[in-house]
C-alpha cells in the first residue's frame, strides 16, 4: 500500500511540474470568449483532454512493455528534466477561440501535442499499474486546469520546486531504465545494487546538467543584452 501511495504521488507531482504550458494553452485558447462562456470551455475542454491522455497513457503503457523501449523512454525522460531545468519555453502560437467549439478543439489539440513529456512519466512512474494511471491523473489534471495560475506564481516564486521536480524525472528514468526486461536483467546480473544505485545517479545528473545549462543560457542572454545596449550608444 505504501509503495501505492508513494507511486500516485510521484504521478501528482510530475503531472503538476510539466504542466504549466498546458495551463497557459487553457488560457491562452478561451481569451476571447464571452466571460460566460469561458469556464465552460475550460470545464470541457479540460475534461477533453484529460480523456486523450489517458488513452495515450495506456498506449505508452503497452509500448513500455516491449525490450528497450523503456530504455529509449528513460532517455528521452533525461532530456525533457534537463530541458525543463534549463528554462527553455516551447514556442506557441495559439490563437484565441472566438466560439466555444473553436476554443474546445484548440485545447484539446495543443494538449495532446505538448502532452508526450507528461504521458512518458506517468507511464514510467506507473509501472504498468492502470488504476495508478487513472487515479493520478484524475487528481493532477484537474488541480492543473482550475489551479493554472497558482501552479505557476508558485513555480515562479519557489524554483526548488521545478528543482525537485526534475530530480524526480531523473529517478523516474532511471527506474525505467532498470525497468526493463533486458537491460535490467544484464544490471541485475552486473551489479544488484544498480536498481537503486542508478535511479539516483540520473537525479543528480540531471540536477547538475540541467542547472549548468540553465546558468550558461542565462550567462548569454546577459551578454548579448549587454552587447545589444552597447551598440545602442
Amino acid at each position: 500500500m505504501t509503495e501505492f501511495l508513494l507511486s500516485l504521488l510521484q504521478i501528482i507531482i510530475v503531472n503538476l511540474v510539466l504542466s504549466g504550458d498546458n495551463a497557459v494553452v487553457i488560457a491562452l485558447a478561451c481569451r476571447n470568449l464571452r466571460p460566460e462562456l469561458q469556464k465552460k470551455a475550460v470545464f470541457w475542454g479540460g475534461f477533453g483532454a484529460i480523456g486523450l491522455r489517458v488513452i495515450l497513457t495506456f498506449i505508452a503503457i503497452w509500448l513500455l512493455q516491449i525490450p528497450f523501449v523503456q530504455v529509449i523512454g528513460g532517455f528521452l525522460l533525461i532530456w525533457i528534466a534537463v530541458k525543463l531545468l534549463k528554462g527553455e519555453e516551447e514556442e506557441s502560437h495559439i490563437g484565441g477561440g472566438t466560439n466555444m467549439l473553436e476554443a474546445l478543439k484548440t485545447i484539446i489539440f495543443a494538449d495532446l501535442i505538448m502532452s508526450l513529456d507528461n504521458v512518458i512519466a506517468v507511464a514510467g512512474a506507473a509501472n504498468g499499474n492502470m488504476l495508478l494511471v487513472i487515479i493520478g491523473l484524475s487528481v493532477s489534471i484537474p488541480l492543473i486546469i482550475w489551479g493554472s495560475q497558482l501552479l505557476m506564481h508558485l513555480m515562479n516564486r519557489f524554483p526548488v520546486i521545478v528543482l525537485l521536480g526534475a530530480a524526480l524525472l531523473g529517478y523516474t528514468a532511471g527506474e525505467m531504465i532498470v525497468g526493463d526486461k533486458v537491460v535490467g536483467a544484464f544490471l541485475e546480473g552486473v551489479l544488484p545494487a544498480l536498481h537503486i544505485i542508478l535511479p539516483v545517479a540520473l537525479a543528480l545528473v540531471v540536477i547538475a546538467v540541467g542547472t549548468y545549462l540553465k546558468r550558461k543560457h542565462e550567462k548569454a542572454e546577459e551578454d548579448r543584452v549587454a552587447q545589444d545596449h552597447a551598440e545602442i550608444l
